[in-house]
């Protein structure tokens, strides 16, 4: 591994130990390529929240003016030569190998606009809108990056971007209410008459939290459904990601609203079980090929 490559996984495993679990059951070359692409997503996240590594937000000037430059930078990389900070180096290098179409990198940014323009989600549709824009767009980069150009087996890295991507909403409502950003439909809320306030989750936002978890299981077995499609350390890496992610969702179900008063995670002990269930998800799919229909399921855009 490259020194860039391996500041950057380092960087990474500080910012988010689930994805740095995952990771690290890829084949070389690949996981390379992925830790260069989390980087930059991460990076750009970070930029446009005036972050560091998913941290507490910090007061770094105007939102809209990080947007705009983010974006600038972003095209640079993607269509420029000249020298670039590393996070854009790597997804230039990583965008040209894998040949990115230029809608998916800038399908993020336009997931961080989302927050920057505090846009109002009213509908399931629009939540899962902004999921494609800020996870399920780089669940189907990931997969390039792993091989994958079938359409349909994106589609299916997709769902595995929303379904990862509405668990965090789940987990993180309070938090997300804190700095001023409600992601669950708002039409649930007020259906159940449900306010989002305090440290922890009256027990009818707990509800609409749980709704929001069965939304997302539909889009987990799609994206299991797609598992044979992938080589089969990256099947075994995508399955453990996804147990590993499950996990949270059965946490927040099984501890109920007192579950909040700490971060919902899972130990290093429980995501090296989780590693192995997911080994034996990877194998089983190329035994016996899971089936998930996608009928109904809210599509990526693909123009």
């Amino acid at each position: 591994m490259s020194a860039p490559v391996a500041e950057l996984q380092a960087a990474i495993a500080a910012g988010s130990q689930s994805f740095a679990a995952a990771a690290r059951l890829m084949p070389p070359g690949i996981r390379e390529d992925t830790v260069m692409l989390y980087a930059w997503c991460r990076h750009a996240d970070d930029v446009v929240d005036g972050q560091t590594l998913g941290g507490s937000p910090e007061a770094m000037g105007d939102p809209a003016a990080r947007l705009a430059r983010l974006k600038a930078e972003t095209l640079v990389a993607l269509h420029g030569s000249g020298p670039l900070s590393p996070p854009f180096a790597a997804l230039r290098a990583v965008a040209r190998r894998h040949d990115f179409p230029e809608r998916w990198p800038m399908d993020l940014i336009d997931g961080f606009a989302m927050d920057v323009a505090g846009r109002d989600y009213r509908t399931l549709n629009d939540t899962l809108d902004y999921a494609y824009h800020v996870a399920g767009v780089v669940g189907v980069m990931m997969a390039r990056v792993m091989g994958v150009r079938d359409p349909e087996v994106l589609d299916r890295a997709c769902d595995l971007g929303l379904a990862f991507q509405l668990t965090n909403i789940a987990r993180d409502v309070v938090e997300d209410a804190r700095i001023g950003r409600v992601y669950h439909p708002r039409e649930w809320l007020d259906a159940a008459g449900a306010e989002i306030c305090g440290e922890i989750p009256s027990p009818a936002l707990h509800a609409v939290i749980l709704r929001l978890l069965d939304a997302a299981e539909p889009y987990y077995a799609s994206a299991f459904a797609g598992l044979p499609a992938l080589p089969p350390r990256c099947a075994w890496s995508i399955a453990a990601a996804a147990r590993i992610y499950r996990a949270i969702g059965t946490r927040i179900r099984h501890g109920g609203p007192e579950a909040y008063r700490r971060r919902i995670s899972t130990s290093g002990l429980a995501k090296t079980g989780l590693a192995l269930r997911g080994l034996g998800d990877a194998a089983a799919s190329r035994i016996a090929p899971p089936t998930a229909s996608r009928d109904g399921l809210w599509t990526r855009p693909r123009a």
